[in-house]
């Protein structure tokens, strides 16, 4: 490996395809289990690296010079080989500052709660007091140590008005979790999640919901590259590179998840999609079909409406944690909140909004199997489908029309 990043376990990082966006040299993922760091760090068989967790400290001790920024932060990510001596930096202190800068939030004398211990929590302290916070509290399951308890943060350091997470929780493969219930936080002004797998984490969606600004660690990373790559070239990157591949990349990572009433075309529509991007189709009918062996009105004539919907939440949790896909819904998928917020997780919700006349009653769908269920459906659902929507696509009857109508307003 000349140019990488290492860590323990790499099977979901972004880190290839951002470098590889930046463009002019090849960039590998290597896992390292904990034993085999030592033999790694001595043959210094590489000219720069990434370090991801664990090993964001451990690495230190092998280090010939530490920049200045990383030592005061005690945690390394970025190592270059010069002529067989190693240097340390660390890039999240860019990423983590430029996310809170295009976020728009103000640090300057506020009070700054950081869930989290690790090399990510020294910086974003590190961070903050950068930016003028003027108090900052770590928070850990255990006290001491400057640290408070998630309990003493609930009791005690409500009145914070930024919260920095940089803890895994909520990251994938367990994307319901959420580090700290922020409902109590009253002067709550904005919220930074590291974690960038989902792209929004249950505690950046919670934050959203009240009107708070919120973001994961997506441009972070994206932001942090960038820097790596001054690094390890010497150089300086071009104005605007940083944007650039956040743009792309989400794009490219973000799910397109279609909405609508039955027979609206969705599933020809996402095919479309599908071919177009070169991006799997799924289909969540599809799948509670090939789950449980038995068509959809069955279940509703066995089991009825509440065991499908059942069903279809647990078929959804599943593909909500997958990205870069086209994932076409049921008709019902909306009338669960549950399922809009695990498909906003990962994924853009556009609904194909064709007018009654085009819907016609189908067999297979037991909520709409005649004219009259149809028309009802449409009355109690329209509503719900425009609310939950990031895009309403209205194209007529053209199928071709509203995908590519749909890409153009992913690509953004």
């Amino acid at each position: 490996m000349i140019y990488g990043c290492i860590g323990e376990h790499l099977p979901h990082s972004f880190s290839k395809e951002i470098h590889n966006k930046i463009g002019g040299y090849d960039y590998a993922l290597r896992e390292i289990p904990k034993g085999g760091l030592d033999a790694f760090m001595r043959e210094k068989n590489f000219r720069a690296i990434n370090v991801t967790i664990p090993y964001k400290q451990d690495v230190i001790p092998y280090l010939d010079e530490i920049d200045d920024r990383a030592n005061a932060i005690g945690a390394v990510n970025t190592i270059v080989n010069k002529g067989g001596k190693l240097f340390g930096y660390n890039t999240d202190f860019y990423g983590m500052t430029a996310l809170i800068e295009k976020l728009g939030l103000d640090l300057k004398g506020k009070k700054v709660l950081v869930p989290g211990t690790g090399g990510t929590s020294k910086t974003a302290n590190a961070v903050a007091k950068a930016l003028g916070a003027r108090e900052i509290v770590t928070v850990s399951r255990s006290a001491g140590e400057g640290r408070v308890t998630y309990d003493e943060a609930l009791s005690l350091h409500t009145d914070a008005q930024i919260i920095i997470n940089t803890t895994p929780c909520g990251m994938f493969p367990e994307i319901s979790g959420m580090p700290i219930d922020i409902s109590g936080f009253s002067a709550l002004e904005g919220v930074i999640d590291a974690v960038y797998n989902p792209l929004r984490t249950n505690l950046v969606s919670a934050a959203k919901a009240r009107g708070i600004k919120a973001e994961g660690g997506l441009y972070m990373l994206v932001a942090q590259a960038v820097k790596a790559y001054e690094f390890f070239f010497d150089t300086v990157a071009e104005s605007g590179l940083a944007d650039r591949i956040f743009t792309e990349l989400l794009s490219e990572k973000e799910n397109i998840v279609l909405t609508g009433m039955p027979a609206s075309g969705k599933t020809t529509v996402g095919r479309i999609i599908a071919a177009d991007l070169g991006r799997e189709l799924i289909d969540t009918d599809d799948l509670i079909v090939k789950k449980y062996g038995e068509p959809i009105t069955d279940v509703f004539a066995k089991y009825g409406e509440d065991e499908f919907r059942r069903r279809e939440t647990e078929i959804i949790s599943k593909v909500a944690k997958i990205s870069g896909t086209v994932i076409s819904t049921g008709g019902g998928a909306v009338l669960r909140d549950e399922n809009i917020k695990l498909l906003k997780m990962n994924g853009r919700i556009y609904f194909r909004d064709r007018e009654l006349r085009y819907l016609l009653p189908t067999a297979d769908r037991p909520l709409a199997l005649s004219r009259e269920d149809i028309e009802k459906r449409y009355e109690e659902r329209y509503g719900i489908y425009v609310s939950t929507a990031d895009e309403v696509i209205r194209t007529e009857d053209d199928a071709r029309a509203a995908a590519l109508e749909i890409e153009r307003r992913h690509r953004r």
